[in-house]
């Protein structure tokens, strides 16, 4: 099998990745290697060119000064046409068997061509508008646009792989996409994992149970919800548990002083060595990662908490409940839910030591079976060949 691997992006220079792209990035580049791993031939399409700067410079400044609205030239059909041009030039000099886009539907929008075309991505753009923050404040163009195109590259698409259940839905609600079209493949670690069970098992063994150490990794203090992952950490000392949290990615918004059972690491970059070693650190010593995030899809940072054992504690908003399933590799809790929920529910599996390092061995197991690359490009190789035999 020969794939056109459509991408905007360089995803093979990591040094061309800014923080807004890391993730999808890494992803994309994870699976062009696993797919190479099963045999398969790619021919990659990006990075593409991003042309018609001059006009899209011209409507932010119209949307920003003028209107008070965001403007992204990402949704603008005349960038997403020409991205759907470059393809096609390039794959006029290839004999590709499917085109696989492992981002989103941008640049197969308007894309024409003899090939079967499969997407792999997180959810629908429309999802995000008034669920993330940056898309809170859209002009209408934009809104607009972005469904005309979702709607073409989706009908376009003659196989839609999404990482949840709830993306699937979306895509099937908003859209009217038949079901059998759609099919539910998590995204694996962005970490490489070589780990053992009994790695884990001594992982599990060396953690001292008292401090408890909370993990929190997130760019977005607000919607990751940090400031709930602090009120938990605090009320759990109140209550009388020691207890520590580690924040990495972003700087903590609070309206006090920075205690001392907080620490924070403002960025690890870890395409560097000395990042993936500190990483891999935290994730060893943390107890469990501590996610209360106001809005996300997939991310990414469950499943490689759940490659070191951490079981992961998130809110039921998302995909989230496709990737943490409750007691096994963490638990979700309504996103309305108060803080003596939590901290109750830490305290009694610290309490229980034996339960918790169970709850680590199946949050492991849980990596080991559905939550890592391997695993989900096997499946989507066997999903792309029913498609294409």
């Amino acid at each position: 099998m020969k794939i056109a691997y459509t991408t905007v992006n360089d995803i093979l220079n990591q040094n061309s990745w800014s923080k807004d792209v890391q993730g999808v990035c890494a992803a994309a580049y994870h699976i062009s290697k696993h797919l190479i791993d099963e045999s398969i031939e790619l021919d990659y399409l990006g990075p593409l060119s991003k042309n018609f700067t001059a006009l899209t410079k011209l409507k932010w400044s119209f949307y920003h000064y003028i209107s008070k609205k965001d403007y992204y030239r990402w949704a603008e059909p005349l960038i997403t046409k020409d991205y759907a041009r470059q393809v096609q030039i390039k794959l006029k000099n290839l004999n590709s068997d499917i085109v696989l886009c492992p981002e989103n539907i941008v640049p197969i929008a308007y894309l024409d061509c003899k090939q079967p075309i499969v997407i792999w991505t997180d959810t629908t753009l429309s999802s995000l508008i008034n669920f993330y923050r940056h898309m809170n404040n859209l002009c209408q163009e934009n809104i607009r646009n972005i469904h005309l195109m979702e709607a073409e590259a989706l009908n376009r698409c003659q196989l839609i792989i999404y990482t949840s259940d709830w993306a699937a839905k979306t895509a099937m609600t908003t859209y009217n996409i038949p079901a059998n079209k759609i099919k539910v493949v998590p995204y694996g670690a962005n970490l490489v994992c070589n780990r053992s069970f009994e790695d884990i098992y001594n992982i599990i063994q060396s953690k001292s149970i008292s401090p408890c150490k909370l993990l929190f990794i997130g760019v977005d203090w607000i919607r990751k919800g940090g400031n709930v992952a602090f009120q938990i950490t605090k009320e759990l000392n109140n209550l009388g548990l020691k207890c520590e949290l580690t924040i990495v990615g972003c700087k903590p918004n609070i309206n006090e002083a920075l205690p001392q059972f907080v620490k924070n690491i403002d960025f690890i970059d870890k395409s560097k060595k000395s990042g993936l070693e500190k990483i891999n650190q935290l994730f060893t010593e943390a107890h469990f990662l501590i996610l209360p995030t106001t809005a996300d899809c997939t991310p990414h940072v469950v499943a490689e908490a759940n490659s070191f054992g951490v079981p992961a504690i998130s809110t039921n908003v998302g995909g989230l409940a496709t990737l943490i399933h409750d007691d096994l590799n963490g638990k979700i809790f309504p996103l309305d839910a108060n803080i003596l929920a939590y901290c109750n529910y830490i305290i009694k599996l610290m309490a229980n030591y034996n339960d918790y390092k169970q709850l680590s061995i199946s949050s492991f197991n849980e990596y080991q079976q559905r939550l890592n690359w391997h695993v989900a490009v096997q499946k989507t190789k066997q999903l792309i060949n029913d498609l294409i035999v």
